[in-house]
């Protein structure tokens, strides 16, 4: 067995497992612990591919849109805090399993510089050496999927204007400006004419 195929192995078992887990697990704490590990190993799988870019923007975008979506699965749920706190040692197992994987999985690429100096320039999609794969994969993005790529954010866009449509709530007691109100008053509404006699005030 190679190496790239062990590596191949190792990632492809982990993002299985921590997908059927994200699936499995009914506590949120957990749900996104193991959605985090699946994005890190599918970006060594994107590795392997000579991805690198894509690989890149896994860790980058995702594991941070997790992180927000976390926020807001937080702010729906009305969980408490105070609770949260004080149950904090709880999630300390799975935490540090998760955390041992990843170091292990880190200490195995790094590794494998030295064991197989040649994996990490060995592509399996080979690329033209006159284009980079930033610019090949732009060049796929912005011509021929494009329509998809558009359609893509909208449906993103949609999906975060939900999210925040279902997190806000606005409270009855306090006040709030209203700009179209304000902009169209009529002088009448905003000034008062009192006819107060001599001597006798407000």
């Amino acid at each position: 067995m190679t190496l790239p195929l062990f590596f191949f192995y190792v990632f492809s078992i982990i993002t299985v497992a921590s997908g059927l887990m994200v699936i499995a697990a009914r506590n949120p704490v957990h749900a996104v612990l193991f959605l985090i590990l699946a994005f890190v190993n599918s970006a060594g799988l994107f590795m392997l591919a000579g991805a690198e870019f894509l690989a890149l923007i896994l860790i980058v975008v995702y594991v941070g849109a997790v992180a927000v979506l976390f926020l807001f699965v937080v702010m729906m749920l009305d969980i408490d805090f105070a609770n949260m706190r004080q149950g904090l040692l709880q999630y300390m197992p799975i935490g540090a399993i998760i955390g041992v994987i990843l170091l292990l999985e880190l200490l195995m690429v790094a590794g494998s510089v030295v064991v197989g100096p040649h994996v990490a320039g060995a592509n399996l999609v080979p690329i033209a050496d006159s284009v980079s794969n930033t610019r090949a994969l732009g060049d796929a993005i912005y011509t021929r999927y494009v329509f998809v790529f558009e359609a893509a954010g909208g449906v993103l866009l949609v999906a975060m204007i939900g999210a925040i449509v279902l997190t806000l709530q606005h409270r009855v007691n306090v006040k709030r400006q209203d700009p179209v109100k304000q902009a169209s008053r009529k002088r009448h509404e905003g000034v008062e004419v009192v006819s107060v006699k001599s001597g006798q005030g407000l």
